[in-house]
C-alpha cells in the first residue's frame, strides 16, 4: 500500500511539473493600454473686426477699409471650385440690385493670380476681386471656423464687425435674407447678437 501510495504521488508531482512547464511557455498578455487621449483642435480666435490688405487681379494693394461703411459680403472662391463659378453671376446680380443699399460683394480668390486673371476675362465681374493664398485662407479662418470648403462667405456689418458666416453656396433665398437682417440691423431693428443668430439660420 505505501508503494501504491509513493507511486500515486509521484504521478501527480510529474503532472504538476508538467502543466507548470506549459504554463509558463504562455506568452504573457499586458493588460491593454488605455486608449490615447485625442486632444481637440486648438480654437480658433475669432477677430471681431477683421482687416486685411490684399492685391486685386492686377496686382494693386486693395485694403478693407476702402468699403467702410458698407455692409460686405466677402466670398471665398476659386476657378476650379464649381459651386463656387455657380454663385458668381447671382452675385453679379445681387451687386447691381444692391449698391446702392449699402452692400458690397468683394470676391476672394484662393487661387493663383494667373488663374484668377483669365477666369475675370470671361467672368466679367462687376464687383472686386482680391486675390490670396495662405493670406486668405488666414482672413476666413479669423471667422472662428477651420477654413476647408468652398465656397465661403463672411458677414462684415458696416461699422466693420464681423457678424456671421455662410458654408457652402449662396442662392437667392439666401442673399435675400441677407439683405433683409443687415438691413434690419442697420435700422437698429436687431442687434449684433439677433444679427449673428439670424444669419446662423440661413
Amino acid at each position: 500500500m505505501p508503494k501504491v501510495f509513493l507511486m500515486f504521488v509521484a504521478a501527480l508531482v510529474a503532472l504538476m511539473a508538467g502543466a507548470l512547464f506549459y504554463a509558463a511557455r504562455i506568452p504573457v498578455q499586458n493588460a491593454p493600454a488605455p486608449a490615447a487621449m485625442i486632444a481637440p483642435p486648438p480654437a480658433i480666435e475669432v477677430v471681431s473686426h477683421p482687416t486685411f490688405s490684399m492685391p486685386d487681379i492686377s496686382g494693386t494693394p486693395r485694403d478693407l477699409s476702402e468699403w467702410d461703411g458698407k455692409n460686405r459680403i466677402l466670398n471665398f472662391w476659386a476657378t476650379w471650385c464649381a459651386p463656387c463659378r455657380r454663385e458668381i453671376p447671382l452675385l453679379k446680380t445681387f451687386q447691381d440690385e444692391q449698391q446702392g443699399n449699402g452692400f458690397q460683394v468683394i470676391g476672394i480668390a484662393v487661387d493663383f493670380a494667373e488663374e484668377v486673371a483669365r477666369y475675370a476675362e470671361s467672368a466679367q465681374f462687376n464687383y472686386p476681386v482680391l486675390v490670396g493664398e495662405q493670406d486668405a485662407m488666414t482672413l476666413a479662418e479669423s471667422s472662428g471656423i477651420q477654413f476647408g470648403v468652398l465656397p465661403f462667405t463672411m458677414f462684415i456689418a458696416s461699422d466693420g464687425e464681423y457678424v456671421g458666416s455662410f458654408i457652402g453656396e449662396l442662392h437667392r433665398k439666401q442673399l435675400d435674407a441677407i439683405v433683409d437682417i443687415m438691413t434690419r440691423l442697420e435700422r437698429g431693428e436687431l442687434s449684433k447678437d439677433g444679427t449673428r443668430e439670424a444669419l446662423a439660420r440661413l
